[in-house]
């Protein structure tokens, strides 16, 4: 067993740190372009109608994938991937 201060400390002196996300990293950046969401105000009635896609790293034993999925909104299910 070893103190959760220990392992501080010795991660000071060897200059460590570990990775978190720090304050206000969603403050969206005032140069970049701000677009509109097209789909406010669309009823969505039938299937086919609108499509989504979904981007997911995978981790494997030896590396990593992307699996790629697209999703009809009405039905909410899978049409390929």
């Amino acid at each position: 067993m070893i103190n959760p201060k220990r392992v501080g400390r010795l991660m000071r002196l060897m200059g460590l740190r570990g990775i978190v996300p720090r304050l206000n990293s969603s403050k969206p950046n005032p140069t970049h372009p701000i677009y509109p969401y097209l789909l406010r105000g669309l009823e969505i009635t039938k299937a086919n109608q609108v499509w989504a896609a979904d981007i997911i790293y995978v981790r494997l034993k030896r590396g990593f994938m992307y699996l790629v999925a697209v999703i009809d909104i009405y039905s909410r299910k899978i049409l390929s991937w």
